[in-house]
């Protein structure tokens, strides 16, 4: 299986760029789009426009794939909304790409999240006999919006009427030709936050776009808030009581590691990780640790510093091997990992090796990393996770395998080892996780571990999915 295929995928990336008087924003936004990659590599897009006119263009596969000089040239106006996609509604291909335009629409939207529940978009645009066939739940959402805004011509009246009649998983950017508007589920689930710079303002989902652009940090956006730009002004306006849930994922594996979520640094938090999970595993003595690249370096570097065990970069990763929409043989596929990984065998040979992962999803994947370590020399492998077993698939706009597929819902810890051929198999408690991450438990998404889901989702109704009590 390629790694792709078994650890989790998110999620989507999204950007606002909001400018007083340059004509640049879609070169912003593109940069910024570079920024977030991690968070979607299928397809990119952006949207821009002048006081009179819209652009938009979207390509698949990675930002640098996606665009040619020309076409952000073609970008033309001081707003801009930008996009990076990996699919969880919709088929994978361009005609779902974001941000979402129609060249009759006077607003683009783009969406990180999912919304589980598409009752009320559906049954909205169903009254106003608008056809919505073959429409993802983002896609529902600016239809919706869009509905709403021709009827009131006022964009924020239309967000606002919308999102309080849904119940969903959302960090979106919303633009016309007069203002860029924000907005993040009640929950706060997905992260979002706004940016200044010299000549505007800039919201993203993560804050490492910030510094690649050079904008200064103002503040995260709440839950239940939604912040307009125009006229050079921000304007917030609440439509649901704050209950924060940040992806406790985020920290473990999503997040690129300079980003800062709800104030929390995402490198210390994953440093912590592993100082917490060393504390917790005093028996194992390796002789080296090392990290499977690249979301667990820094677990790995705070493993090595607490556990005074050498720390070693012995599996290199190739950076030029990307997702692919060429469709390989099962024989490629077994073949991915060592096209992706490769160990230098004169560091591991002989030792007894402490492998750091952030998470196993399938297991497959950790199989194979542990057979190719043993090949190489190892004559001892630990297998040691910086976060709990995931056992439960998520539903907020997250690619995971159903609960079947999940190698910790389906076996025990001694059971796990066995399958992927680990010598010792140990992961992080989750009293070691919260510490790491330093916010309150209840502010703390955790449905991939624990089966709580905070918004409710139709699909536990219908899915075999072992769930513990849902939160309302």
């Amino acid at each position: 299986m390629e790694i792709e295929e078994n650890n989790f995928n998110e999620k989507c990336g999204v950007v606002g760029i909001y400018l007083n008087s340059q004509n640049k924003a879609s070169t912003l936004a593109y940069y910024s789009l570079w920024a977030l990659q991690h968070r979607g590599q299928e397809s990119s897009g952006i949207t821009s426009a002048t006081k009179q006119n819209f652009f938009h263009h979207t390509g698949l596969g990675l930002v640098a794939h996606a665009y040619d000089e020309k076409d952000i040239k073609n970008l033309k106006g001081n707003i801009a909304i930008g996009h990076n996609r990996y699919s969880t509604s919709g088929a994978s291909n361009l005609k779902h790409a974001q941000p979402i335009y129609k060249s009759d629409n006077e607003i683009s939207l783009a969406h990180n999240g999912n919304i589980p529940d598409t009752k009320y978009l559906k049954q909205t645009l169903r009254n106003a006999g608008i056809t919505y066939y073959d429409l993802n739940d983002s896609e529902l959402l600016h239809k919706v919006i869009r509905h709403k805004y021709v009827k009131s011509k006022n964009l924020v009246k239309s967000i606002l009427q919308t999102l309080e009649n849904i119940k969903g998983v959302y960090s979106i950017v919303v633009m016309n030709k007069k203002s860029l508007i924000a907005a993040r589920d009640s929950y706060g689930i997905r992260p979002l936050s706004i940016g200044k710079l010299a000549d505007g303002f800039v919201v993203a989902s993560e804050t490492c776009v910030f510094e690649t652009i050079g904008a200064k940090f103002i503040r995260g956006i709440n839950p239940g808030e939604i912040v307009q730009i125009k006229n050079g002004e921000i304007t917030s306006y609440n439509f649901a009581e704050p209950n924060l849930k940040i992806d406790v994922f985020e920290y473990i594996y999503f997040a690129r590691p300079d980003s800062v979520i709800q104030g929390v640094s995402v490198y210390s938090a994953r440093k912590k990780m592993g100082e917490y999970l060393a504390l917790e595993n005093k028996d194992i003595k390796a002789d080296i640790v090392v990290p499977i690249p690249d979301s667990s370096i820094p677990a790995s570097i705070g493993y090595s510093h607490k556990s005074n065990t050498p720390f070693e970069m012995a599996l290199m990763k190739n950076r030029y091997i990307h997702r692919t929409f060429i469709k390989p043989t099962q024989k490629d596929r077994e073949n991915s990992v060592s096209l992706k990984l490769n160990p230098i065998s004169k560091v591991i040979k002989n030792k007894h090796v402490a492998l750091i992962d952030d998470s196993i999803v399938r297991g497959t994947t950790s199989k194979k990393i542990i057979e190719i370590v043993r090949k190489y020399g190892a004559k001892k492998v630990s297998f040691l996770v910086s976060s709990p077993p995931v056992k439960y698939p998520d539903f907020y706009g997250i690619n995971t395998p159903s609960s079947k597929e999940l190698i910790s819902a389906n076996n025990t810890v001694e059971q796990t080892k066995k399958i992927i051929g680990a010598d010792n198999l140990r992961f992080l408690s989750f009293d070691g996780l919260f510490k790491s991450i330093g916010l309150k438990v209840s502010n703390l998404n955790t449905s991939c571990l624990t089966g709580i889901y905070p918004v409710s989702v139709p699909a536990l109704k219908t899915k075999k999915v072992r769930v513990k009590k849902t939160h309302q």
